[in-house]
C-alpha cells in the first residue's frame, strides 16, 4: 500500500527529452524494427510490380518485334524475374552485400541485352545500331521497383551502378567498332545537303552527347528519388516512434483517454486540482498462498488475475496507475474530468467483482483455492502534475489516494469484497448515468475511524456475492 505522502506516479505522456542512451537505443530499435518490416513489405512489394512488369513487357514483344528472334529476350526477363524473387530472400534495411551484388546483377544483365546484339538475330548491322531501339528506358522500371524497397541506398547504388554499367557498354562499342563504312556513305549521299540530319541518322554514330544526356537524367531521377525514399524513412521512423509513444500510453490509459492524448501537445504540464475517483485493489493472503507454490503457476494466477481487472479499468474509461504486485491502483477523472468518474469506479469494481467470482470458478473446476479480493473507492480532490527534472512523470497526489487505499484494507475487517466512501456513492448518485440498479446490495455501515483522517468516514459495504449492477 503507499506511504503516507500518497504519492502515486503514473507514466508521463510523450517528452522530447531524451532520458538517457537506453531509451535512444530502445526508441531507435523500435523504429528499426518498424522500418524492417516497412522494408519487408515494400521488397514483396516490388517484386511483385516486377513481375507484373516484365508480364506485361513479355506480351507486348512480339508487337514492337513481331519476328522468331524476339524470343530470345524471354530468357532475360525470365532471370530478371528469378533475381527479383532472390533480393526478396536476402533484402534487408541498411547494407546487404547479397542484395547490392543482386542489383549488379540485373544492371549488368539489362546493359548486356541492351548492348550486345541479339544472338538470333541475322541482320547485319553496326553494334551502335543497338542504341536506336531506346532500350534504356527500362532501366526506369529497375529504379522504379528499387523506391518500393524503401532503401535510400538502393536506388543510389541502382543510380551510379547504372551510369558505370552504360558508360562501360559505350566505351566496349567504341573502342571495339563493328562499324560498316558504306552504310555512311550512302546515307551521306541519300542525304547530301543535309549535314546534320546525316549526323543523327548516321547508322555508325555512338552519338555520345545522347548517351551522357540518359545517363546524367537517370542520375537526377535516382538522386531525387533517393532523397524521397531517405525523407519516407525519417517519416516513418517517426510515426514508429509516435506509434510506440501512443503503445505505452495505452499500458496505463483507456482506448478513448489516449485518444484525447493523442490530440493534445502538452495536455498533462499544468498543475491542477480535480475531483478524481481512486480505486485500490489487493488479493488477501497472496503471501501465504504464493508460498511453497510453483512460481510458474503464482505468476500465472497474477497474469490472469492482472489481466483481467486491467480489461475492467479500460472498459470504464479508468486509468491503470500501476500494479502493485497482487495488486493495482487505478483512476477515473485522469488525467481528464468526466462527467461519471464516480459512478464508473463503481461500475468497474462490480465488474471486477463478477470476473474475481469467474475466475474463482474455474479455478474450483480445476481444483485450485478461491481468490479473496478486496476493493477500496473514494472520491476526492487531488493534485494532478508532472513532477522530476529530465524524467517527467505524472503524480496524482492528495489524501484522496491514501483515503481509498485505507478502505480497501478495511474490506478485511469488515468481510466484504468492496468499501466505497460515502463520498463517492454521493457523487455518482448525482451523475446524469447514475442508475438505482448500480446500488443494489450496497450496505451502509457506521462511520470507520481512518488512519491519517481525523473524523470517522461513513462507507458503504458491498458483500462478497456481487450483483451485476449497471
Amino acid at each position: 500500500m503507499p506511504p503516507e505522502t500518497a504519492v502515486r506516479i503514473l507514466p508521463a505522456a510523450p517528452i522530447a527529452v531524451v532520458e538517457d542512451d537506453d531509451a535512444q537505443l530502445s526508441a531507435n530499435a523500435y523504429a528499426e524494427s518498424a522500418l524492417e518490416g516497412a522494408k519487408r513489405d515494400g521488397l514483396l512489394l516490388a517484386v511483385r510490380a516486377r513481375w507484373v512488369a516484365l508480364a506485361i513487357i513479355a506480351v507486348i514483344l512480339p508487337f514492337i518485334n513481331p519476328n522468331w528472334d524476339v524470343l530470345y529476350y524471354y530468357l532475360p526477363l525470365a532471370l530478371l524475374a528469378l533475381i527479383g524473387w532472390a533480393q526478396l530472400q536476402v533484402g534487408k534495411v541498411g547494407q546487404s552485400r547479397p542484395e547490392l551484388i543482386l542489383i549488379f546483377c540485373d544492371l549488368a544483365l539489362m546493359t548486356l541485352v541492351t548492348v550486345v546484339p541479339n544472338p538470333f538475330n541475322n541482320l547485319d548491322w553496326p553494334l551502335a545500331m543497338q542504341y536506336r531501339f531506346g532500350a534504356f528506358i527500362f532501366f526506369f522500371v529497375l529504379l522504379a521497383g528499387a523506391t518500393l524497397a524503401y532503401s535510400w541506398r538502393t536506388v543510389i547504388a541502382v543510380g551510379t551502378w547504372t551510369t558505370g554499367l552504360w558508360a562501360a557498354g559505350v566505351l566496349w562499342v567504341y573502342f571495339v567498332p563493328n562499324e560498316q563504312p558504306g552504310l555512311s556513305e550512302a546515307v551521306k549521299t541519300a542525304l547530301a545537303g543535309r549535314p546534320r540530319m546525316f549526323e543523327i541518322l548516321d547508322p555508325n554514330a555512338l552519338h555520345i552527347g545522347w548517351r551522357l544526356q540518359e545517363v546524367v537524367v537517370f542520375l537526377i531521377v535516382a538522386v531525387t528519388l533517393a532523397l524521397t525514399v531517405k525523407r519516407s524513412n525519417e517519416l516513418l521512423k517517426s510515426h514508429a516512434a509516435s506509434e510506440r509513444e501512443r503503445s505505452n500510453l495505452a499500458r496505463y490509459f483507456s482506448p478513448n483517454v489516449v485518444a484525447e492524448l493523442a490530440q493534445n501537445d502538452e495536455p498533462l504540464k499544468k498543475v491542477r486540482t480535480q475531483n478524481v475517483a481512486v480505486m485500490f485493489v489487493d488479493i488477501a493472503g497472496f503471501t501465504a498462498f504464493a508460498d511453497g507454490r510453483d512460481p510458474e503457476d503464482v505468476i500465472q494466477t497474477l497474469r490472469d488475475f492482472h489481466s483481467r481487472m486491467e480489461h475492467a479499468v479500460f472498459d470504464h474509461g479508468g486509468t491503470l496507475d500501476k500494479f502493485l504486485g497482487d495488486g493495482l491502483m487505478a483512476t477515473f477523472g485522469t488525467p481528464f474530468a468526466g462527467d461519471n468518474d464516480a459512478g464508473n469506479a463503481l461500475r468497474c469494481a462490480r465488474a471486477m467483482i463478477n470476473s474475481v467470482d469467474d475466475m474463482n470458478r474455474i479455478r474450483t473446476e480445476r481444483g485450485q483455492p478461491h481468490l479473496q479480493v478486496g476493493f477500496g473507492i473514494h472520491y476526492g480532490p487531488v493534485v494532478l502534475g508532472d513532477i522530476g527534472a529530465n524524467r517527467l512523470e505524472f503524480a496524482v497526489i492528495g489524501s484522496t489516494v491514501n483515503i481509498a487505499s485505507r478502505l480497501q484494507g478495511l474490506s478485511r475487517s469488515l468481510d466484504c469484497s468492496l468499501v466505497a466512501s460515502d463520498d463517492l456513492i454521493q457523487q455518482s448518485r448525482d451523475e446524469a448515468n447514475s442508475s438505482k440498479t448500480l446500488f443494489d446490495q450496497l450496505v451502509e455501515q457506521p462511520a470507520q475511524p481512518i488512519r491519517g483522517i481525523e473524523a470517522p468516514l461513513v462507507v458503504w459495504t458491498l458483500s462478497a456475492v456481487a450483483s451485476p449492477g449497471n
